[in-house]
Order: structure tokens, then C-alpha cells, then sequence
């Protein structure tokens, strides 16, 4: 016998309304146990839903650029009567164990629960009484885990709401429950743990004041208008950015009169094949071999920040302005294309940026990017690192200026460069000699060519 069941998004962690971005089964598809069913894109990664058990796809119940939830109804699946017996006796049991952890929060305390404050608390006093015995050595803490395990953490939403309130990531937390599940003691002993430790993990932010509650309407005439999807999930990510990787940026200039010349003696051809040659395009490539000079700059620290991983690959990463806000798409094997390639696929991936038709991979692997205000204007700024990247490229409008040749002042095409470093991976000097080359190669069409 068979029956036909509703499946529905499982526990996605904090996340709602999360955007579909592929459906991967078909109605009347034969699927097996953790196949996967849809693609959802969250604020961190694109994450791919699995079927909880075998069966055949009856009916498909979203589609793409559909917004799902926890809960949420995905398809309907005819499955085997045993198989079904067996999934819905393993979610009861779940279901059983969430009320239980939830029941066990907003129980009041036992009298042996508060006997055992009482003796924590007559402890306590007799080592305050001791004091002056001498200092007590500190308790050892366990070890703390800091790196995610890549799978969604198995916690009720009691606990989570239990967790949140303690600001704990529960994805951080090892769970003691069944399945590992995590439960609330599992957090308890989390944070004593990481509190004996001195570690950060459990932390909730800098310790300001938030900002005050204005009621705008008081002084005139407002307008609201929401953030965009890409505002609001860039933004996140570059405030973690800025507070979390110390930040230094050296500036330069780069003389590039000769280069100016060459690229507009070749313009044209690149027109006549569809495409603009850009400056950007010649500052990818001088790039690419920077980062073969300098293969710190082209590195990342783990998640652990004890180990840095060097990268044998030169991709790019170009931050493109669009009307929804700032996208970050990645130009690959940079080393391996001439200047003329470069900009063509430059051209291609800046035209879907802008259509809103970059995919996931598409933003994925870069191991630094270029952030370019020329075609603006402005002099200098402080580019912000797109972690997990140790730096950044900012490039300015550049400007014809007097320089000194020896004999007389002549007029030179300058170029303004601010390279924002992470001072945690790379040092003062290390920056300093990285844009002098980086000026080099972009003063001489020789050193970029060979």
C-alpha cells in the first residue's frame, strides 16, 4: 500500500521567507531518501532542501522565486505504508522530545534544584571567606568549538529562542540529545564553557549603546522606501567586515600614460568584437600578477584564524554597481586570459549583474576584488575587505598631473590606488611593496605583457 504525504520545509534555523532559486524533482519523479528537492539562497549560502524519505512525486507545490519558510508545503509524495510508519514514529518522537525541552524551561525549579543553588551558594561564600588563603588556580576550561560542521543545527525552537536570548550560535553548540540534538543544558554548558575560557564566541556585540528611536514626521514630510534584497544582506556582511578584520589601507598613484595610449590605439578593435576595453580590464590582469609575486595577498585565514591558506588559483572579484545594489561578480584564472579576454567577459558578467541574472557560483572563490569609483570620480577611499579575503583594490579617477623627469616637469596620466589590508595576515611593509609593484607593472606594458 501506498500513501500520500505533504512534505514540508524542515528546520531552516532562523531563516524565513528565503527565496527558491532551482526546483530539482519533477511531478512523477521516483526519489530516494535525502535527494534533493529544492534550492534556497539565505543570507550565507544556498542551501539545498532533501527529501526526509523515498517515494513518487504526486504534486509540486512551489516553484522558483517562490519565498518558503519553516513549515512550508513543498510537495506531495506517495510513499511506501512502511516507510511512512517509520518516518512518522521517528517525528514523534521528536516532536515529544521539542515539548518536553520546552516543558523543562518554564517548569519552576524542584526542591532539589534549589537545594542545589543553596550549596552553590554556600560555596561560594566559604571561597569568598578564603580569600586571603592565597589565589586559587583557574578552573581549566574545555575546548570550545568555533567551526561550523556545515550541517543545520538539530535544536527545538524552544532552545533556540533559549540560545538567542544567551546569544549563542546554536550551530556552534554540540548537542548531547538523540540524533544530536541540542538541548538546553547543551547551551548552558556552552557558555560556562566559553566564559571559563575567556573565548568570544558567546557574544552579542560591542557594548554601545543602540541607536535612539526617531519619530522623523516631527520635523516635515518623509518618505519610506525598503532596502533591497541585495542592500540588506550586503550590508550585514560588510559591518561584520569592518568590525571584525582590522583594517589598514595604502595609497599609491600609477602612472599610466602608456597604457592610456595603448588601450586607446585598441579600443576600436574591441568595439568592432562587441565589447569596450576598459582600464578595469588592465588592472585585473596587472592584478593576477601581483598575486603571483605576493602569493600572502592571495590567501585566507581558516576558521580557526591559526592557518593561512594559500591559493594556487587567480580569480578576481569585480564589484559592479546595479539598481539593486552592490554585486561582487568573479572573473576566473585571471593569469591564464589576455587583457582582450578579460574585458569581454568582464563585459558579459557586468550586463547580467545589472538584469539581476548572476547565479550563486557566479560570486563564489575570488581571492581579491576591485572596487573602481574612476568612471565617478573622488581621490582616494578606503575600500572595505570582502572577507574570506585578506585584501582589496580600490581605484580612483585618474588625473593628468606635473612630474618631474629629471630635466623638466612633463604632464603624466596618474592613477590614485588604496589597497585596504587585513594587518592579521599582511604587514605594513608587505602592502607597501605589494602597490609599488602593482604601479609598476601598470607604468610599464612591458612587465604586464610578459
Amino acid at each position: 500500500m501506498s500513501d500520500t504525504k505533504e512534505i514540508k520545509v524542515p528546520d531552516i534555523g532562523d531563516f524565513t521567507d528565503v527565496p527558491v532559486i532551482e526546483v530539482l524533482v519533477s511531478e512523477g519523479d521516483e526519489i530516494n531518501a535525502e535527494d534533493p528537492i529544492i534550492t534556497l539562497e539565505s543570507e550565507k549560502a544556498t542551501i539545498e532542501v532533501p527529501s526526509p524519505e523515498a517515494g513518487k512525486v504526486v504534486k509540486l507545490l512551489v516553484k522558483e522565486d517562490d519565498t518558503v519558510s519553516m513549515g512550508t508545503p513543498m510537495m506531495e509524495l506517495e510513499v511506501s505504508e512502511s516507510a511512512g510508519s517509520k518516518k512518522d514514529s521517528e517525528d514523534t518522537a521528536d516532536e515529544k522530545e521539542s515539548e518536553q525541552e520546552a516543558d523543562e524551561q518554564e517548569a519552576p525549579k524542584d526542591s532539589k534544584t534549589e537545594q542545589s543553588e543553596s550549596t552553590d551558594q554556600s560555596a561560594d561564600q566559604a571561597d569568598d571567606s578564603n580569600d586571603d588563603a592565597g589565589p586559587k588556580p583557574p578552573p581549566v576550561p574545555e575546548e570550545v568549538p568555533t567551526e561550523r560542521s556545515g550541517k543545520l543545527a538539530h535544536a527545538s525552537p524552544a532552545v533556540r529562542k533559549f540560545a538567542r536570548k544567551l546569544g549563542v550560535d546554536v550551530a556552534q553548540v554540540k548537542g548531547s540529545g538523540r540524533k544530536g540534538r541540542i538541548t538546553k543544558e547543551d547551551v548552558e554548558k556552552h557558555v560556562k564553557t566559553a566564559m571559563q575560557s575567556g573565548d568570544t564566541v558567546v557574544k552579542s556585540g560591542f557594548d554601545v549603546p543602540p541607536f535612539p528611536a526617531v519619530d522623523f514626521t516631527e520635523f516635515g514630510d518623509i518618505e519610506t522606501q525598503a532596502l533591497s534584497r541585495i542592500q540588506k544582506i550586503s550590508g550585514k556582511y560588510l559591518h561584520r567586515n569592518w568590525v571584525r578584520i582590522p583594517h589598514v589601507t595604502q595609497y599609491d598613484e600609477a602612472d599610466i600614460t602608456e597604457l592610456e595610449e595603448f588601450r586607446q590605439e585598441n579600443k576600436q578593435d574591441a568595439k568592432d568584437m562587441g565589447f569596450n576595453l576598459t582600464p578595469l580590464a588592465f588592472m585585473v590582469k596587472a592584478l593576477a600578477k601581483a598575486l603571483k609575486k605576493f602569493p600572502k595577498f592571495n590567501s585566507s585565514l581558516d576558521i580557526n584564524g591559526e592557518n593561512l591558506i594559500y591559493k594556487k588559483y587567480f580569480h578576481i572579484g569585480i564589484a559592479v554597481d546595479t539598481p539593486d545594489g552592490l554585486v561582487v561578480p568573479v572573473i576566473r584564472d585571471c593569469d591564464k586570459k589576455e587583457v582582450f579576454e578579460i574585458a569581454k567577459e568582464m563585459a558579459e558578467i557586468s550586463e547580467r549583474a545589472r538584469d539581476g541574472k548572476l547565479s550563486p557560483d557566479d560570486m563564489k572563490g575570488g581571492c581579491m576584488s576591485i572596487s573602481s569609483l574612476g568612471g565617478i570620480g573622488g581621490t582616494a577611499f578606503t575600500p572595505i575587505i570582502n572577507a574570506p579575503e585578506v585584501a582589496i583594490l580600490g581605484i580612483s579617477r585618474s588625473q593628468m598631473k606635473p612630474h618631474w623627469n629629471g630635466e623638466e616637469f612633463e604632464p603624466r596620466l596618474m592613477l590614485p590606488l588604496s589597497l585596504s589590508y587585513d594587518h592579521r595576515v599582511i604587514d605594513g611593509a608587505d602592502a607597501a611593496r605589494f602597490i609599488v609593484y602593482l604601479s609598476d607593472i601598470l607604468s610599464d606594458m612591458k612587465k604586464m605583457l610578459l
